[in-house]
């Protein structure tokens, strides 16, 4: 899929991921503003942080890059999640996005759409299947503490229901073997109709979504296998360029 606007404001509060898998994302209320959490999230005293903030104008705020765990989804208190790996931090295998407001607030409508992109681009990238036990809220981990996180306004079954929506069949996919060939996945889309870009994920398996499309076009890396496959790749960057811009005549 294809990335939505992001603003980079960056955190110090993140460590190593260890070679974990990403299972989840796990939604948060943020209790206060975007700009507020911004603050607090750039102050290394604070000792917490969070992979993206979403506020209500639409604006998307990314404090720790996804190759880094963030440091929202630690704390487990009674959780309520099948997925949980006993004994290690929950911060290492999910993704953690904040939401600008308070619990029990309707969520407007850019922030939704804001949302809603930044989701489908996360599970396209980083492979996380669409189901409830995929996408969850803090409460599923900390039941005590976190029990109105994100609250009762959080938009669950409208979000699912557009998250599944978006898996249908699809006529045309791009695939890109790493995030470097972001922006000629850009113009393939484009030549295709602003058609659906995927990333493998560091496991290099190929997303179910973007299998199931009935092209794929995969820059910068192997054959998938699929079908009716296009495939723009070379020895090197270089040769892989070439065969880009030769597809884009």
């Amino acid at each position: 899929m294809l990335k939505p606007a992001i603003i980079w404001k960056g955190s110090p509060n993140f460590s190593s991921r260890k070679g974990y898998k990403f299972l989840a994302i796990v939604d948060h209320i943020m209790a206060g503003t975007l700009s507020g959490t911004d603050s607090w999230f750039a102050n290394p005293a604070s000792k917490v942080s969070s992979h993206f903030g979403v506020g209500k104008n639409g604006e998307i705020h990314q404090y720790v890059d996804l190759k880094n765990p963030a440091w929202a989804n630690g704390g487990i208190n009674k959780p309520a999640w099948p997925l949980l790996i006993p004994g290690v931090n929950p911060n290492y295998y999910t993704v953690s996005i904040e939401h600008e407001g308070d619990s029990g607030d309707v969520m407007p409508e850019a922030q939704y759409q804001a949302t809603l992109a930044l989701h489908r681009w996360l599970i396209g990238t980083l492979g996380i299947p669409v189901t409830r036990d995929n996408i969850i809220g803090h409460y599923r981990l900390d039941s005590v503490n976190k029990s109105r996180c994100p609250g009762t306004g959080f938009p669950w079954d409208r979000l699912f229901k557009d998250l599944e929506g978006g898996n249908e069949v699809l006529k045309m996919a791009v695939l890109l073997y790493t995030k470097e060939d972001y922006w000629a996945g850009v113009d393939v889309a484009v030549k295709n109709g602003n058609c659906a870009v995927f990333v493998r994920p560091a496991d290099q398996t190929v997303p179910a979504e973007a299998m199931s499309a009935n092209q794929l076009i995969v820059i910068g890396g192997p054959t998938t296998k699929h079908p009716n496959e296009v495939l723009l790749s070379g020895n090197n960057k270089y040769q892989t360029a070439a065969a880009v811009a030769k597809y884009l005549g």
